[in-house]
């Protein structure tokens, strides 16, 4: 006999199947197809701002098994210039970066100008602007990756520890990322290479963004965003 506990359990299971299958298959989908995080630092700016929530293609590069980290299928490899999400084992975090020195390019850094394979980055300091949440004013700068070219900003009022390296090898099925924030970044410059398996997804635009030192207000003119068009 079926106790009345379970015949209420069966019974709720059957009244509401519409909305477990949905959920059910939302979660599937943000595990294994494309999701949304939020930005808690400014290692992106000025691309990224605190605040964005950022939309993440999981298919990019890999389809993975949902809910695990198990890689079914191979499908793309990172290219330079491209955001990654990545669970870094070596920082504990999961962190947010554009990608610079793919397998086998040797990389180099000076006075923040990039050098890859022997080529110097096209590297135009723009103008003056002042971040969010009181950041001093800082230099924007225009760099060329391959066919993307985006903004960095350079804080002369920080360290500048960070911005000269000598070459140095990527390693097979690794990547070198950095922070668009150059002084304010913790990349590769700190936690060394990131591996392929690490990768989560490619990071495609801005799904709407708030401003925490403004009641949490939305940004209305950062919503739907294309992170390459900024």
């Amino acid at each position: 006999m079926v106790k009345p506990s379970n015949n209420k359990f069966l019974s709720l299971l059957q009244s509401n199947k519409q909305l477990l299958l949905f959920i059910l298959l939302m979660s599937v989908f943000r595990s294994a197809v494309a999701d949304w995080y939020s930005v808690p630092s400014g290692s992106m700016q000025p691309t990224i701002q605190v605040g964005d929530r950022i939309v993440v293609n999981k298919m990019a590069y890999d389809l993975r098994l949902p809910f695990t980290d198990i890689t079914l299928i191979s499908i793309n490899t990172p290219q330079r210039g491209e955001i990654v999400v990545f669970e870094s084992k070596a920082a504990d975090l999961r962190l947010i970066k554009r990608v610079v020195g793919l397998p086998g390019d040797i990389v180099s850094m000076t006075d923040e100008v990039l050098k890859i394979n022997g080529q110097q980055l096209a590297f135009k300091p723009s103008r003056k602007i002042k971040l969010p949440q009181g950041s001093p004013a800082v230099i924007t700068a225009t760099e060329n990756l391959g066919a993307i070219q985006h903004r960095v900003s350079i804080d002369n009022n920080a360290s500048n520890r960070l911005s000269n390296f000598t070459a140095i090898k990527v390693p097979a099925g690794h990547y070198l990322v950095l922070g668009d924030n150059r002084r304010h970044s913790a990349d590769s410059r700190v936690y060394g290479f990131v591996p392929h398996h690490e990768l989560r997804g490619k990071a495609t635009a801005i799904a709407f963004s708030v401003d925490y030192d403004n009641y949490y207000m939305p940004r209305a003119q950062r919503f739907f965003q294309d992170l390459y068009n900024i």
